[in-house]
């Protein structure tokens, strides 16, 4: 209901402007963004995100220039590797994918270089600030890094594209195998798994460091399905790990520089980095602000206590994707189990985390009509909702017209590591990109999301407080349905609510 009067809106705006690149702009006030001495780091960084932070995000964007990873990324499978994307003002690109066999990316499997064509064709109508493109492939070809990596894609391939990696043949360092040649019209690409439809979906971020006296530019491209039989098909609704850009990248950045003067051949070793002891007892908060697929900008803050391992979280959630326009508010806690090392994701770590008790806190008239609409008893108090009012919707398992269920159960994978500066930073397990929750071990993510900064490291030792609403402890094993209605939004830990249109 919510995103259909924003396309609603969006539609009249398209259709009375010139240019496809005109999109509704809200009119806001100005408030000092000033820090003050007595405010907490942890609202202080939220407030920064939803007030204070200017980010300049062009449409059109221009995309001319060289755009690097950051670091080693996390691709479902799970599929580690880095990235180094050129493109040309003449629409051509050219793009480099190096995969490896572990989670540091020191230790190369095999290179894919990438060359074609793109074309921005119009602002999103369905993603708020992103640009909608089209691309054409040229040439793939793949280069490997050893023997068995070589053996294992000439398996893949004999299927279908038998030849294009000879089978048997001995490793040879330096040979580029062609999986794609738009003018020999071949292509093998499927057989691996393989597309560029990222390219499909982009939007550019420029943002000013004030205090490091920079700016850092950021390119987001179309998320990557978490299941990798449905990649072929499927069309981004999301963002995947930012490119920054190799001239306006952030600082320090020991892996821009090496991932920056790499090629299919030289592959890029990053340095090591020592590992960090998962301990998640604190607060932390979102960096940005997060887009999760199907329409759905949000900031998170959450808070864990290992003395009794239970956790609390505040959800925020927007209808811009700089997170200024509020639509409506979760408070949600339970508890965890304890965590155990992933045995399928190396350097991961696995818990079950228990949903038993949520708040809703509707901020804009269109979510308060939506929630006074519910039938009775499956939404709070019929017919109590009021803007800025929170209310328990515990009493009721949860608010059927959301699609929230209670109590749940999720099984997750995290991580922590720690950024070059120190920072302590929380990644917790990717959304299923059907819009279904993790709520069997089998659907447990295989990558990570954007992570979140630890704001505060001592909650104090005090208990969460849940007082009466806190529901006694079951292990009913919870499976939500989908609901007929055009916006779902089921609970989890890790974005609590995911809008999916049916």
């Amino acid at each position: 209901m919510l995103l259909r009067a924003w396309i609603f809106g969006s539609l009249i705006a398209f259709a009375s402007g010139s240019k496809l690149w005109e999109v509704p702009v809200r009119q806001r006030k100005h408030h000092s963004t000033g820090k003050l001495h007595w405010e907490p780091r942890c609202q202080y960084q939220l407030r920064h995100l939803q007030d204070g932070a200017r980010i300049a995000a062009p449409l059109p964007p221009r995309l001319d220039g060289h755009w690097i990873s950051t670091g080693c990324e996390v691709r479902p499978g799970p599929e580690f590797l880095t990235r180094f994307y050129t493109f040309y003002p003449n629409r051509f690109f050219k793009a480099y994918q190096f995969y490896y066999t572990d989670r540091h990316c020191r230790d190369p499997s095999f290179s894919l270089v990438i060359k074609g064509k793109i074309r921005l064709r119009q602002a999103s109508w369905i993603i708020r600030g992103a640009t909608e493109a089209e691309y054409h492939l040229q040439k793939v070809g793949i280069v490997f890094h050893s023997q068995k990596a070589m053996k294992e894609a000439a398996a893949l391939l004999n299927g279908t594209c038998a030849g294009a990696v000879p089978w048997g043949r001995p490793w040879t360092p330096g040979t580029v195998y062609e999986l794609l040649s738009a003018k020999a019209e071949r292509d093998c690409t499927a057989a691996l798994g393989f597309t560029m439809h990222e390219l499909s979906l982009v939007r550019l971020e420029k943002q000013y460091h004030q205090k490091q006296g920079m700016m850092v530019a950021e390119l987001f491209l179309g998320d990557i399905h978490t299941e990798k039989r449905d990649r072929i098909h499927y069309r981004p609704t999301g963002y995947q790990r930012p490119l920054q850009s190799a001239l306006h990248h952030i600082h320090p950045c020991p892996a821009c520089g090496i991932i920056y003067r790499s090629n299919e051949h030289h592959p890029p070793i990053l340095p090591f980095t020592p590992e960090t002891p998962f301990r998640m007892s604190g607060k932390w908060v979102s960096a940005h602000c997060e887009l999760r697929p199907a329409v759905l900008f949000l900031t998170r803050h959450l808070i864990f206590y290992e003395n009794n391992q239970t956790w609390e979280g505040y959800y925020y959630h927007f209808s811009d994707p700089v997170c200024r326009d509020p639509t409506f508010k979760i408070y949600a806690s339970g508890y965890y189990t304890k965590a155990r090392p992933s045995s399928k994701v190396k350097g991961g770590t696995e818990l079950v985390f228990r949903v038993t008790m949520a708040r809703v806190t509707p901020m804009e008239p269109a979510t308060v009509l939506m929630l006074n609409s519910s039938a009775p008893g499956t939404c709070g108090e019929l017919g109590s909702w009021k803007l800025g009012m929170e209310q328990d919707i515990t009493v009721t398992n949860g608010c059927t017209s959301l699609g929230i269920h209670l109590p749940h159960t999720e099984y997750e994978l995290l991580k922590i590591e720690q950024d070059f500066k120190g920072r302590n930073l929380l990644f917790l397990g990717e959304r299923p990109t059907d819009g279904t929750s993790p709520d069997t071990p089998e659907k447990r993510a295989t990558s990570y999301q954007s992570p979140l900064m630890q704001c505060a490291m001592d909650t104090g030792g005090k208990a969460m407080h849940i007082s009466s609403h806190r529901l006694e402890i079951t292990h009913n094993h919870v499976n939500p349905t989908m609901l007929p209605s055009p916006l779902i939004i089921v609970v989890g830990l890790t974005s609590l609510l995911v809008l999916w249109w049916k």
